[in-house]
């Protein structure tokens, strides 16, 4: 996974989500569900999926015939400018982001059961491997999932959004596990119904999540009435796929409402949007972020910051990013004159530290005014040492000014910092800042570094240099359930493994096959997926309709004793 320089470039706080694909885990039985998925999707969407779908499954490296290793993946998709990196499940959406906007491919790592293989609540290999990855072979798609990862990766979350990222996990889990009670799923239901009804205004990243369910999730696109599918949650889905081109799924034209559209994952969707092509879904993502506080930045920005209660990065229009948790804005006349923000801070340029003002230089927080010093008609930013002089600011003196918010200082600058020309740092000693009654700022806190820049032009989640501000994430504490097989089910899977073994030999006779149809009676086991394998197997043997016969028989009792089974058995059945 790692030979892909795509994931080596990646930051290091993301790589505590990627696990080991562990291919042998895998069953035979595993690898069976893969290629009936594949076999029946690819019979029905090569006709109503969109058209880099087929061609998209070669050329990112995944095969009908078997479960994709994260390797063969990574050496396809190395050569379209993507990787693939394989997770545990749901990870929390920020990081989602963050890998598409790094052009990585997040892969579950599991697959379904045999019991949810139409449709599965939690991500699996078939959903994100078969569902997002064909796509991206179309460039103005993939260009457009890498632009929301960059959009996504800004966006403000909730506290209230974590807890319901972490009930929906936790569900997914339940849902997948077969030994889970009704009570306990009813239950995680319940919790993230409460979670979302108690959720306040909408935070940037429930309604960007939102837009990213209706397009890169369950997205349709062409004509209104007859629209093609691109949604991996479609395009995975052996049930919705079919369900959602019916005329009593709702069809809605793509537009910026959809942000307003909730979701539940563990359900069939009621409607679906149609976007006209896929340079729509661009249009609509930057009408979004022309709304986001990475754009707007001003109290708006800084609000949503300090609600978000996790380190973010506010842009002063010097350029100079301050990176830390803000707590503290101080408003006069509705707008905003001086920030603070408590904890390890970091100051930075384009997106990089600057040297000396990492977080052991500013441990415990960070204060600076907002705005124009007074008495000079040219923003602060662009004035010269001697225009400096002229207001009373020189180096090595004695400074006493006031910006046209009121706010006061006074000190002995140490140091102008200038980059591009423009002023984005000032240090002082002996420093005292106040507004009105309230000191800012005290001659005992040490030196006094202060921002340049009249307004705030920018405020995203996250550090602006994740790296140099050695930005953790923790890995979910709950992690996905991995089933123990009885001996009777690892019996089972031997004779799937069998199937395949005959069907590559030279050698094989129908007796072979009849053996492993007694070996499957004597375990008194209902699997109708190896009696489906061991049908397809045989149909080109010859003297084989005694025993397809035999096949055939336990296929029907099966579905009549099972009506639920009846179009997965009906698959290719004569």
């Amino acid at each position: 996974m790692f030979n892909n320089p795509i994931i080596q470039k990646l930051p290091k706080h993301l790589l505590v989500y990627i696990v080991d694909q562990n291919y042998n885990k895998y069953t035979d039985r595993d690898q069976a569900v893969w290629r009936y998925v594949m076999k029946r999707n690819l019979d029905y969407l090569s006709k109503v999926a969109h058209s880099s779908y087929v061609s998209g499954l070669k050329k990112t490296g995944i095969s009908v015939d078997h479960i994709p290793s994260i390797d063969e993946m990574n050496e396809s998709l190395g050569k379209i400018g993507w990787a693939a990196a394989t997770v545990d499940g749901f990870i929390p959406p920020l990081a989602f982001m963050e890998f598409q906007k790094h052009n990585v491919l997040v892969i579950a790592a599991d697959i379904r059961s045999l019991n949810q293989i139409e449709y599965t609540p939690a991500p699996d290999i078939i959903h994100e491997a078969a569902g997002h990855a064909p796509i991206i072979a179309d460039p103005e798609y993939a260009e457009y999932l890498r632009y929301f990862g960059e959009v996504g990766s800004k966006a403000f979350s909730s506290k209230n959004d974590h807890q319901i990222y972490e009930a929906i996990r936790h569900l997914s889990i339940l849902k997948a596990n077969p030994y889970s009670l009704e009570e306990d799923i009813v239950e995680a239901e319940n919790l993230i119904e409460e979670l979302n009804s108690n959720g306040g205004i909408p935070s940037e990243m429930t309604l960007i999540r939102n837009l990213h369910w209706w397009t890169v999730e369950y997205g349709l696109v062409g004509s209104m009435d007859k629209p093609a599918i691109y949604g991996a949650g479609l395009l995975s889905s052996i049930g919705e796929s079919k369900n959602a081109l019916k005329y009593d799924v709702k069809k809605i034209l793509y537009s910026l409402d959809a942000m307003d559209y909730g979701f539940d994952i563990t359900k069939q969707q009621p409607q679906l949007f149609v976007t006209p092509d896929f340079k729509h879904l661009t249009t609509v993502l930057d009408e979004f972020a022309n709304q986001m506080a990475f754009r707007t930045g001003g109290l708006d920005g800084l609000m949503k910051a300090i609600e978000s209660g996790s380190t973010a990065t506010i842009e002063y229009s010097s350029g100079l990013q301050v990176s830390g948790t803000l707590t503290d804005v101080l408003i006069s006349e509705g707008r905003p004159i001086y920030i603070s923000t408590l904890g390890p801070t970091t100051l930075n340029y384009e997106n990089k530290l600057i040297e000396g003002e990492g977080k052991e230089s500013h441990p415990d927080g960070f204060g600076s005014p907002i705005g124009k010093i007074k008495g000079s008609l040219k923003p602060t930013r662009f004035l010269t040492d001697v225009e400096l002089g002229n207001l009373g600011i020189k180096k090595g003196k004695n400074c006493n000014f006031e910006f046209e918010s009121g706010v006061m200082v006074k000190g002995v600058l140490n140091r102008v910092v200038r980059k591009d020309d423009k002023i984005i740092l000032m240090t002082f000693y002996d420093c005292l800042v106040k507004h009105n009654r309230k000191t800012l700022f005290e001659p005992t806190w040490g030196h006094y570094d202060m921002a340049v820049g009249e307004s705030i032009v920018s405020v995203f989640a996250g550090p602006a240099d994740a790296d140099a501000f050695c930005h953790t994430h923790v890995s979910p504490a709950e992690k996905t359930i991995k089933i123990n097989y009885d001996e009777k089910s690892l019996k089972l899977f031997k004779l799937y493994n069998k199937i395949e073994e005959l069907k590559t030999s030279n050698n094989s006779s129908i007796g072979d096959y009849e053996q492993i149809l007694n070996d499957y009676s004597s375990l008194d086991i209902i699997d109708w997926l190896l009696l489906k394998e061991l049908l397809w197997a045989v149909e080109n043997i010859p003297e084989n309709s005694e025993l397809k016969d035999k096949i055939l028989t336990k296929l029907l009792n099966i579905k009549e004793k099972n009506p639920n089974l009846e179009n997965l058995i009906d698959f290719r059945l004569n």
